[in-house]
């Protein structure tokens, strides 16, 4: 088998469990591949890993992709297979503070760590929705304390990925109906998520094999969709300190908002819409200053994927 090595954005938690899915039934195998999976530190890190060619194949947000592409012109990685249709960029709020939709965020206090993926769309999210960022009192939070200080009340919502922040709640004890729930995607963000990314020199040598891979990955998306319990277990094999039931709670929620959504239940998993993709790339011009004008084409290629999108029912 050919040997794979596979770095994930993040630590082994519940959206990464159909990637071990995928080795543990045997599809990487039936593809003739051996596929070792490691994790990562955000997509900061796994974009260079697999541009540098440490490692041939990633998962890791296309928005960060496309910004590192434009700081790094010609770097030879891309975008092939698009997992997250909906990326999970969310304000998480709670009802009780006076937080259930996006017109309730004006004379409230977010907190927002500064690096925070989805802190760096709020403004895109804010202006579709015709949101007066001045009417908003921004408290600059770190991350371990970010829900924390939602769960005491010291700020009304947070931004954050809409699995974890909510999850994180809940452990704190924030009763699961005071949660609100604001996916950025839902209210005018275009934004794609998460995306299988390549060496492109890689691709170049290995064409025969890429297509066998993204199959692979779209059935053991496809096992965990239905047996997300069954995925769960394949994760705590690796991480075997994991609350199981936490993260297989936290893989349904990445699935249900972000994975399985009405576009890839209509058309199947791994492709992007051209007319969206466009808008994407043009939104995300309003909080980000392109050095060079943006190219869809050097971001995302379908060319590995079967033809046509994977269905995943």
């Amino acid at each position: 088998d050919t040997k794979i090595p596979f770095t994930l954005d993040w630590k082994f938690e519940g959206p990464s469990a159909p990637f071990f899915n995928a080795i543990d039934k045997g599809y990487f195998k039936d593809a003739g591949l051996d596929v070792e999976i490691s994790p990562g530190k955000g997509s900061l890190d796994a974009i260079p890993k697999v541009a540098t060619g440490s490692f041939p194949l990633g998962f890791a947000d296309i928005n960060s992709l496309i910004k590192f592409l434009d700081q790094n012109p010609g770097a030879p990685v891309t975008a092939i297979m698009m997992v997250y249709d909906k990326p999970p960029f969310a304000v998480i709020g709670r009802k009780s503070l006076g937080i259930k939709s996006p017109a309730d965020l004006p004379g409230s206090v977010l907190g927002a760590p500064p690096p925070d993926g989805a802190w760096a769309q709020f403004p895109s999210f804010a202006r579709a929705n015709g949101i007066d960022l001045e009417k908003i009192k921004v408290e600059p939070v770190g991350f371990p304390t970010r829900e924390p200080m939602l769960a005491e009340g010291k700020v009304d919502s947070v931004t954050g990925f809409s699995f974890s922040s909510f999850l994180n709640l809940v452990r704190l004890g924030v009763p699961e109906d005071d949660i609100s729930t604001i996916l950025m995607a839902d209210h005018g963000l275009k934004l794609y998520g998460n995306a299988i990314i390549i060496n492109t020199e890689f691709a170049k040598a290995n064409s025969d094999i890429i297509e066998g891979f993204l199959v692979a990955v779209a059935e053991g998306w496809k096992d965990a969709i239905g047996n997300p319990g069954s995925a769960a277990k394949a994760l705590i094999k690796r991480n075997p300190a994991a609350d199981a039931e936490l993260e297989e709670r936290r893989l349904k929620l990445a699935i249900e908002a972000n994975v399985l959504t009405d576009y890839v239940k209509a058309n199947g998993m791994g492709v992007v819409d051209e007319t969206r993709f466009a808008e994407a790339i043009e939104q995300l011009g309003e909080t980000y200053d392109y050095k060079i004008a943006p190219n869809a084409s050097l971001y995302f290629t379908d060319e590995y994927l079967p033809k046509g999108a994977i269905p995943l029912q």
